[in-house]
């Protein structure tokens, strides 16, 4: 069995960096967000229930999911987004585990931006989590994703603290200064996570 690598962070912590710095080394990169927009991909069985329960005004004309209306149904809303996590979750969560069996690496990268919300750190044999300062994510997630301040808040307001999140690592890479710090880091981490990959096997 690989030995999985936990990788969660925050918004705007620098998560897509570190991972793709791991996968440089050919290591198997296994990304919940990924999954979670094939798991409603056109045909998918996770699109034709949500189109039966939201009729096909759901759909773009292409027959994607129309996301932004469907994230504002959800926000008018509370009980659908339980209702989609229950019908989601276990189809994403089905299609991570057959990529971890799957997976040739020496060890894999699980990449779950709300791994400790969520409680799955238990998917993982190790968590590494990106740390960043509140003031640092705020600044970058608004230069990257056009949003308003407030809408940043409300979305660090919705997921775990950096003390929670910190409290639940077996490591932490920092990136608060520039990224040019981090090649050196995942150099270290990989390297370290290579020795321990030989006794879980």
């Amino acid at each position: 069995m690989t030995m999985v690598v936990g990788l969660t962070g925050g918004i705007g912590s620098g998560k897509t960096t570190v991972a793709n710095l791991f996968a440089d080394y050919g290591i198997d990169i296994i990304d919940a967000d990924i999954i979670a927009r094939e798991v409603v991909e056109p045909d998918s069985k996770g699109l034709k229930a949500i189109e039966l329960k939201l009729g096909a005004d759901i759909l773009l004309t292409d027959g994607q999911l129309n996301r932004s209306k469907l994230r504002e149904l959800i926000f008018s809303q509370p009980q659908l987004k339980s209702w989609l996590d229950d019908l989601l979750h276990p189809l994403i969560r089905q299609r991570m585990l057959a990529q971890i069996e799957d997976s040739q690496s020496a060890y894999c990268l699980l990449v779950i931006p709300l791994m400790v919300e969520n409680n799955l750190q238990s998917l993982a044999n190790r968590l590494l989590v990106v740390d960043v300062e509140e003031s640092v994510q705020i600044e970058r997630t608004l230069q990257r994703d056009n949003v308003s301040e407030q809408q940043v808040r409300n979305i660090l307001a919705a997921q775990a603290s950096r003390t929670e999140r910190n409290a639940a690592a077996d490591d932490i890479i920092s990136n608060n200064g520039d990224s040019s710090a981090l090649p050196e880091k995942v150099a270290q981490l990989h390297h370290h996570y290579l020795e321990l990959s030989q006794h879980t096997q």
